[in-house]
């Protein structure tokens, strides 16, 4: 696949994807975030990629939603083999379901929070700045809300949208937008240790995370019991519990 603003590549059981808009600072565009739907798409239904690895080319992760294109599409760029359709980035990270660590190395802005929020991991390089400037532009970070509302209470996640100035890796840490710090090696280690995990079992545990999201407390232990039932009748998760229990 020829993608315009994002790169891909596949490698063992990892799965890298790319920002690559790096003269407009990764701003994403509806053809982008197409793009990185449509790469998703093929990573999560590949039962050979066990984890998804984001990174971002540029001194900027990402600097949110190109204003200019989105508010006339005329300035986007389409891509021919990529039917572009009204997806928000935020609900095309949430139909993945396949761990995923974000490597940043450059300042998250606005909506490109929306990339490390999806993230089931972030690794953030030092003296990064993290800012969501939308309400002295007279808006508002909807879709990043969403995102936030899953690892902060509903009053910082206020306060935090309420204040345009910029904070640094070290406050990310402490609101548990980020994860820990960039260490190469702790990275490296993280994503090998995918390598043996069953790739069918992680995604019906995300999956269903998701389902029992609003579902009634009453109703959660009853859909997460056959979900279970489910997954080990599925003749390739026998086989794959026979050969961990016969090396055991």
């Amino acid at each position: 696949m020829n993608y315009k603003f994002i790169q891909t590549n596949s490698n063992n059981h990892v799965f890298t994807l790319v920002l690559d808009r790096e003269n407009k600072r990764n701003a994403f565009t509806p053809t982008m975030v197409n793009e990185v739907a449509h790469a998703l798409k093929i990573a999560n239904d590949n039962q050979y990629i066990h984890v998804l690895v984001l990174k971002a080319n540029g001194p900027v992760f990402c600097a949110g939603m190109d204003l200019k294109t989105y508010q006339n599409r005329e300035l986007d760029i389409p891509n021919p083999e990529i039917p572009n359709q009204e997806i928000s980035l935020g609900e095309v990270f949430d139909r993945f379901n396949k761990p995923s660590i974000a490597i940043v190395e450059g300042d998250v802005i606005a909506g490109g929070f929306l990339f490390i929020l999806g993230c089931t991991y972030v690794f953030a390089k030092e003296g990064l700045n993290f800012r969501l400037p939308e309400i002295a532009l007279g808006i508002f970070p909807f879709q990043v809300m969403a995102g936030l509302r899953r690892i902060m209470p509903e009053k910082k996640l206020l306060q935090l949208c309420l204040d345009s100035e910029p904070f640094d890796t070290i406050k990310a840490l402490e609101l548990g937008i980020v994860d820990d710090l960039l260490d190469p090696i702790k990275i490296d280690s993280l994503i090998a240790s995918f390598a043996d995990k069953s790739s069918i079992a992680m995604k019906a545990g995300f999956e269903s995370l998701k389902a029992i999201r609003e579902m009634d407390s009453s109703n959660q232990y009853n859909y997460l019991l056959e979900a279970l039932d489910k997954l080990k009748n599925r003749p390739e998760v026998k086989k794959y519990i026979a050969e961990k229990l016969n090396k055991n």
